[in-house]
């Protein structure tokens, strides 16, 4: 691991390697608070290292220190998912394969809910990291089954890693975007036939609402792609789909996310092409195209209450009213928190007469709202209170 100022989430991630690691290697670099102390009290080795904007740089010099026969890559915001430390040592008894890909869940993350990631693989001299922001081994990977190809990489199909940082990361993340963007413009400069580092600078480009300069990046790697991996091929197309739809180019967005969810990746990676499809179809009419997406979508992740809460929209669109029900009570079921979810059931059954039903719906969507500080508890307790409800 690398570390800085982690004490509020570090012990929580060595809690969940105990007995499963042999050794745990810390990098610190800089951090002013207990995080040093947290590692030391699990037995960590902690070594220090003077931060020269490069991720990738920090992470080898955590390698440098490794001795054991294989190596597990974690942030501090990271956790091991209970119970997967029998399969990784399964895995790892595979004497032909050299780094195994693990599926990481982003705990809040309704959109794109699991990642692939190469966080575990062997101690072996020619394995580094590179990319200064979007530090992997991938690259010393490829390069190593160029030379000798009777090596193999695996991915282990259940959940490994539970990332529990996404909504803050996500609040915290504009005061990141000049940073990457510097860095990542600076690599692709240097490489300028890189899919993966135009997959990424695009996806930001856009994010941050250039989307011109986004599509540009994203059509540079996609003209790469014969270079990229499907993984890579799948993220250009799925981040093209984002931008065209933007700005207003459905078409294009549909043709974008179709070729994303053919693309022969892990189904649990394609969650957000699927659903981002669906609303395209939903919004443009094409309520049975909808439907499919969603379902699809629930068929590879059956607890994933965004693709629940768009299907009872579709549904309710369709009128059909009793399974829009069913599917906005899933979205609760996994999503017990959405506002929007309680005011759209709360609306549905008012309109089917449910109105005791309702009136409760609609109770917990302003307890939500206010919760939130949103506007919009104060103006459906208006709405609701002129058609005589008591809320």
């Amino acid at each position: 691991m690398i570390v800085k100022n982690e004490q509020e989430t570090l012990a929580k991630c060595l809690n969940s390697v105990k007995g499963i690691v042999d050794e745990i290697i810390i990098v610190d670099t800089g951090s002013t608070d207990k995080t040093p102390k947290i590692a030391q009290q699990f037995g960590a080795k902690v070594h220090s290292f003077n931060w020269c904007d490069d991720f990738a740089k920090a992470r080898n010099a955590a390698l440098s220190y490794a001795t054991g026969q294989w190596i597990l890559v974690l942030d501090a915001d990271e956790v091991l998912a209970p119970g997967i430390g029998a399969q990784l040592h399964q895995i790892m008894e595979n004497r032909n394969l050299i780094v195994v890909n693990l599926i990481r869940q982003e705990i809040g993350a309704s959109q794109s809910p699991y990642s692939l990631v190469s966080r575990l693989f062997r101690n072996h001299p020619q394995i580094c990291f590179s990319r200064p922001y979007h530090a992997m081994v991938d690259d010393s990977v490829t390069e190593l089954i160029r030379q000798k190809p009777q090596w193999q990489i695996g991915t282990l199909p259940q959940v490994a890693i539970l990332h529990e940082g996404y909504q803050a990361e996500a609040i915290a993340k504009r005061n990141k975007w000049q940073l990457a963007k510097t860095s990542m413009e600076r690599y692709l400069a240097e490489h300028p036939t890189d899919a993966y580092a135009a997959s990424k600078l695009g996806a930001l480009y856009v994010e941050i609402g250039d989307l011109e300069r986004g599509i540009e990046l994203l059509k540079l790697g996609l003209s790469q792609e014969s270079n990229g991996e499907d993984g890579v091929l799948y993220e250009l197309h799925y981040h093209l789909g984002i931008a065209y739809s933007k700005q207003g180019q459905f078409t294009l967005a549909k043709q974008h996310y179709q070729t994303a969810v053919d693309i022969n990746i892990l189904p649990q990676l394609k969650l957000g092409a699927y659903n981002n499809l669906g609303n395209i179809f939903k919004q443009e009419g094409e309520l049975e195209s909808a439907k499919i997406a969603y379902q699809t979508a629930i068929e590879i992740d059956p607890g994933l209450a965004i693709a629940y809460y768009n299907l009872g929209m579709t549904l309710r669109a369709m009128g059909a009213y009793r399974e829009a029900i069913a599917a906005y009570q899933k979205a609760l079921e996994f999503n017990p928190n959405s506002a929007e979810t309680f005011q759209n059931l709360g609306v549905l059954l008012l309109q089917i007469g449910q109105l005791s039903d309702s009136s409760t719906m609609f109770k917990a969507a302003i307890e939500l709202h206010e919760q939130n500080n949103s506007p919009e508890a104060q103006r459906l307790r208006q709405e609701l209170g002129e058609m005589g409800f008591r809320v």
